[in-house]
């Protein structure tokens, strides 16, 4: 049974809205719908400049006009990692209900992560140098630190408490979120914008991600047989945290509570996933939700279809849960959307969010047939409604970062 909620003297802390950039589109519905339908969102590559790389598809955000969304004198300091963020931004305060400045003030956090920051930017910057002879633009120094992102969203809101980028490769959007769970639960803000946005789908990422070979030129097959890799995605997830009792003051109806989160490091390879980090961090966030591994009833992978990676992630989760780790629905959704690097945690959280809600697991789709390397019910291809009290969402990255996520129904 779930231990009681709450700790003594700790705030219990809500999400009261999110939004969504990605490569269904603009809208954390559109997200929800191609997940839980299956839909992948893994198309022929669009790339500024010829592309005379191996890698032909990615998880690319579809007729983004930024100046439909962003006023004129904002855009020229906004990489499109910013774009992406701005856009899931406004679209989180809507739905938690806020209006621009409706959390200004030094009460409220802004923590964005990101693997990268401003990487188009970068590219262009040195395209213009090296190949054109030309400055980089006047701007490109605000446009392509990290610190863009959440700063840009700090003026944007008037949030002028504390206010920074995540740099934790893959796990950079969960771990804002985590942290921005515990300042609101030790009393130090009451309110944070958090999430990841990323833009890494030009020419020279591309190419360097193919020098690892862990790309695939056709499907991502997450813990099929078969699989060979994974496909780069971008976009955006933002979300607004709370403490229960605020949105419950104001009249809102939270989407769900925030309930758990843990990291730990493995600090062992740069690369090479470690069953003892990513157990831990899955048993952290269950120790900090107050629950047993019984009480999960649905797990969104970090699954990125990587051989290592989802043996390891499979041997992690059967560590922690036993034998009902084989039982237990778990989903990888980035053959819909990619692996959107520091923005992948964020944008599997607003699907494990949905799911919650739902009570759909959603499905791991392009699956062939089961390793048995990875002996988990992992919803083959079609999504399954299935009662979900509380819900997990994994990530873990490159340098053995690993973060954990908790949600549960709120009230």
């Amino acid at each position: 049974m779930a231990a009681s909620r709450g700790r003594a003297g700790e705030r219990r802390v809500v999400i009261s809205g999110m939004g969504a950039v990605c490569a269904s589109g603009v809208g954390a519905q559109k997200l929800w719908e191609a997940a839980r339908d299956g839909v992948a969102q893994i198309r022929a590559l669009k790339t500024q400049r010829p592309y005379d790389g191996r890698i032909k598809i990615a998880a690319q955000v579809p007729d983004f006009n930024p100046a439909d969304h962003i006023e004129p004198e904002v855009l020229p300091f906004c990489d499109p990692f910013t774009q992406f963020c701005v856009v899931a931004a406004d679209e989180a305060m809507a739905q938690a209900g806020f209006k621009r400045k409706d959390i200004s003030g030094p009460r409220t956090a802004v923590i964005i992560g990101s693997g990268i920051g401003g990487m188009t930017t970068i590219e262009d910057g040195i395209y213009r140098y090296y190949v054109e002879k030309q400055r980089p633009e006047t701007l490109s120094v605000p446009k392509l630190i990290p610190s863009a992102a959440p700063t840009t969203l700090g003026m944007r809101f008037s949030a002028l408490g504390p206010t920074f980028a995540i740099g934790s490769a893959c796990s950079s959007a969960s771990q804002s979120l985590g942290l921005g769970m515990q300042m609101i639960r030790q009393g130090l803000v009451d309110k944070a914008i958090v999430g990841g946005a990323e833009a890494c789908v030009i020419n020279a990422t591309i190419r360097a991600w193919e020098g690892l070979r862990v790309m695939t030129p056709n499907l991502c097959r997450p813990f099929s047989k078969g699989r060979n890799g994974m496909s780069l995605g971008e976009g955006a997830a933002v979300f607004i945290l709370e403490t229960e009792e605020s949105a419950r003051a104001r009249g809102h109806e939270p989407l769900c509570e925030l309930a758990g989160y843990g990291t730990t490091s493995d600090a062992k390879d740069p690369v090479r996933p470690d069953l003892e980090g990513a157990s831990n961090a899955i048993r952290l966030a269950l120790e900090d939700a107050g629950l047993e591994p019984g009480d999960i009833d649905y797990i969104n992978a970090h699954g990125t279809a990587t051989h290592a990676n989802d043996i390891t992630e499979a041997e992690a989760i059967l560590r922690i849960f036993g034998e009902y780790g084989k039982v237990v629905p778990v989903s990888s959704t980035k053959p819909i959307h990619g692996h959107a690097l520091g923005a992948s945690g964020g944008l599997e959280l607003v699907i494990t969010i949905q799911a919650l809600r739902e009570q759909i697991a959603p499905p791991t789709i392009n699956f062939l047939e089961a390793d048995p390397r990875c002996p988990l019910d992992v919803v083959p291809n079609v999504a399954r409604k299935h009662k979900i009290d509380a819900a997990m969402s994994n990530s873990f990255a490159f340098g053995g970062i690993n973060a954990v996520l908790v949600v549960r129904h709120a009230g």
